[in-house]
């Protein structure tokens, strides 16, 4: 009589983290970190830097830092009390095939950005190294996604060790980085942000500090359900948020001043400052924490809809965005950019959903769940449309509240 060895799934993608496999705050800290610390928005820094002064500048990072860390944080809070997952949440807000909306929206915006942190670190570094040799390029693209994808497809383990490791690395090297290249410019860094062509407004820029990270951060849930408590998952993610966001979009900032406007990121501050291997030590794991957050979230989404296991969507999902990685870099920036304000009306009408409906969020709750809630669904629909389309106020707000007001009346038309 022959038994199989029961498989242990340590990223609980079908269901609630129990409490013996939850983490505390130095390491939720630490994963949220590595979870923001995003390359692409160095480039709202450089944006930011160029269209207003040093006193709007920290005024828009104070205000999008609120709104962006309200958003993420009542997202950890639920994922921390619930321990569920965005997936599994949002069975339970948007219907069982229902949640397969969600679930494709997060898996191809965060499968895009992962193919376009793959070019964004093998570009710059192989055209330092070799000039413009397309082979050394495609092969270093090659090379981060296969490690990439390997440290993703062993799920939270992995995430926590890279981030112990990136989590410092990049803070305390780019940030002297910064200082060094603020200390050899002309004039106080004031002066510097005084030459900027003021075409933005304090609310406008604003609205790029939350539209920087708004998308991904709706994947919060994935991982601060990992967290002890929620108290813990709601403070690591408000304080990683702003803390790590701010530095990126410093990072940007004194690229564009510093350096010039070609300049890519904090990359270039380094090149210039002659810290070549340095630089590609902080690009590297900055990209490496972030792509390997997105990835995980892809797998758990395709999971959800496909019904395989995680970690073959993982290695699948790494595996295309490798090989589209610069077709993406070149051609799907924007489009990325389209999506980033679709996906805000999901995080909201979870959030909703959850404290409205509390007792069916409960671990071991016996829940009877809709194939598919309607409400939700047009939510997501309109809130997309409106976010994209209405020309004034901050897109991802606007999308938030058109979708809160569908769910709310569909939520009152099915009860």
């Amino acid at each position: 009589m022959s038994t199989k060895a029961k498989v242990v799934d340590h990223d609980f993608a079908n269901s609630a983290v129990p409490a013996a496999n939850r983490r505390g705050l130095v390491t939720m800290f630490m994963i949220m970190m590595g979870f923001t610390f995003f390359s692409a928005s160095m480039w709202v820094g450089q944006q930011l830097a160029k269209g207003l002064d040093l006193s709007g500048f920290i005024g828009a990072l104070v205000i999008g830092g609120i709104i962006l860390g309200g958003y993420t944080g009542a997202l950890g809070f639920i994922g921390a009390e619930s321990g569920l997952s965005l997936d599994l949440l949002a069975q339970r807000s948007f219907g069982i095939k229902g949640s397969y909306l969600p679930s494709a929206m997060i898996s191809f915006t965060q499968a895009g950005w992962f193919g376009v942190g793959l070019a964004m670190f093998a570009i710059p570094v192989a055209k330092a190294l070799f000039g413009d040799s397309q082979t050394v390029m495609y092969a270093m693209v090659a090379l981060a996604g296969i490690c990439m994808t390997a440290t993703a497809y062993y799920g939270i383990k992995s995430l926590t060790a890279i981030s112990y490791i990136a989590v410092p690395c990049v803070a305390i090297l780019g940030g002297a980085a910064m200082f060094m290249a603020i200390a050899q410019g002309e004039g106080t860094i004031a002066e510097q942000f005084a030459k900027s062509s003021g075409d933005l407004t304090i609310i406008s820029g604003a609205g790029l500090v939350v539209g920087s990270f708004v998308s991904g951060g709706t994947a919060t849930p994935n991982f601060t359900r990992f967290a002890k408590d929620a108290k813990t998952g709601f403070w690591t993610t408000v304080i990683a948020f702003f803390i790590g966001n701010s530095l990126m979009f410093c990072f940007g900032a004194v690229s564009s001043i510093f350096v010039g406007g070609n300049a890519n990121d904090i990359f270039d501050v380094m090149l210039k400052l002659g810290l070549f291997w340095t630089a590609v030590l902080v690009l590297g794991l900055n990209i490496w924490t972030t792509n390997d957050n997105a990835l995980y979230s892809t797998g758990l989404g395709l999971s959800n809809i496909t019904g395989m296991s995680k970690k073959t969507m993982v290695l699948f999902s790494g595996a295309l965005g490798t090989v589209l990685a610069v077709w993406l870099y070149n051609n799907f920036c924007p489009f990325l950019g389209m999506l980033n304000a679709t996906l805000p009306p999901i995080g909201i009408i979870l959030v909703l959903s959850y404290f409205m409906h509390r007792d069916q969020y409960k671990i071991g709750a016996k829940v009877q769940l809709k194939q598919i809630e309607w409400g939700s669904v047009i939510g997501v629909i309109a809130g997309a449309v409106v976010a994209n389309l209405l020309p004034f106020g901050i897109a991802s707000i606007n999308g938030m509240v058109v979708a809160a007001i569908c769910y709310i009346i569909g939520d009152k038309m099915s009860n």
